[in-house]
């Protein structure tokens, strides 16, 4: 009769001994999850407070319920925001997935090391360019006098726009520049899935006479679908969140654009900058977590029904 051996205290710190180097290249990340996401937990309560700069603890500030969540959702600019956030993000998940599915499949088909290991680069090196970099890329090409953009449309005769005024055209500019940025890793990760499935089940394939484009259709797609819904759910999870950073590099304060390119976070920013009071950011962001965190649920509940080895949990 095999038993089962109990794990206590005991065993994690053998395991630790045992694996020191292991633990202590996560100790960055474990910090990072307990100052960041457990210590901070108690600050929540700011969210339900009248905050004062005077009081030496914050727990000693007065309680005034659910005021705070009035400032956002009483406002004229909560409905707009949210469903900018939502819209861009939504186009972000979808079309920056198809993209990345598309590039990995691509990738796992060249023949040619050198020319893969070379366009991995490529497609990654976007990635690790701050926005702040590619706010002036985009610059560079929509600027109203010397943008590329502009310089082209004069070429085929038309005439030059102002696409810092033009807020109906940010949509899509924003969509292509976060799927020239972050597609690439996404493609990794998913050409990494790709190289994981087992080559009998091609081999196979390829003896019963089917081509690569069948082979990719029933093999490749099919079997690579749950980390890229798993990448999806996770991406979902912050469908709530716009990308702060990349926002407000490229737009700024920019009011003409602000109608379709306004997020949670540049709204909160500006509102915080204006009143100085973190209770009502605190609010907003307890919101968002809570809308995000349904959504997660809601979402990796109906992929396991539909599509169980894609579920997160």
């Amino acid at each position: 009769m095999v038993t089962k051996r109990k794990r206590g205290n005991g065993g994690i710190v053998r395991d630790i001994v045992r694996n020191p180097i292991s633990y202590l290249l996560a100790l960055p990340a474990i910090l990072y999850t307990f100052i960041f996401g457990y210590a901070t937990l108690p600050y929540l309560l700011m969210a339900f407070q009248k905050f004062s700069y005077d009081t030496t603890y914050f727990w000693q500030n007065e309680l005034i319920g659910f005021k705070n969540f009035e400032f956002f959702f009483l406002s004229n600019n909560a409905l707009r925001v949210t469903w900018n956030t939502i819209r861009l993000n939504f186009l972000f998940i979808v079309f920056g997935h198809a993209m990345a599915v598309v590039l990995a499949v691509a990738m796992n088909e060249l023949k040619s090391r050198w020319f893969l290991r070379t366009s991995q680069s490529m497609f990654l090196f976007p990635y690790f360019l701050s926005w702040v970099i590619v706010s002036y890329v985009v610059y560079n090409i929509f600027s109203s006098q010397y943008g590329v953009a502009n310089q082209l449309l004069e070429m085929v005769g038309m005439q030059p726009k102002n696409w810092y005024g033009d807020a109906g055209a940010w949509t899509s500019i924003l969509t292509v520049m976060r799927i020239w940025k972050d597609a690439g890793l996404l493609a990794v990760i998913f050409l990494a899935a790709i190289i994981g499935i087992d080559n009998e089940l091609f081999e196979a394939a390829r003896i019963d006479g089917a081509n690569r484009w069948q082979q990719i259709k029933s093999i490749t797609l099919p079997l690579m679908m749950p980390t890229v819904l798993i990448m999806m759910l996770l991406a979902i999870g912050k469908i709530f969140y716009g990308d702060f950073a990349m926002m407000y590099s490229i737009i700024r304060d920019n009011g003409l654009l602000l109608p379709t390119t306004d997020v949670i976070d540049t709204y909160v920013y500006r509102a915080l900058r204006l009143s100085g009071d973190p209770s009502q950011a605190m609010a907003v962001g307890i919101y968002q977590a809570a809308t995000g965190f349904i959504l997660v649920y809601s979402v990796n509940r109906f992929i396991r029904r539909k599509f169980p080895e894609g579920a997160l949990f």
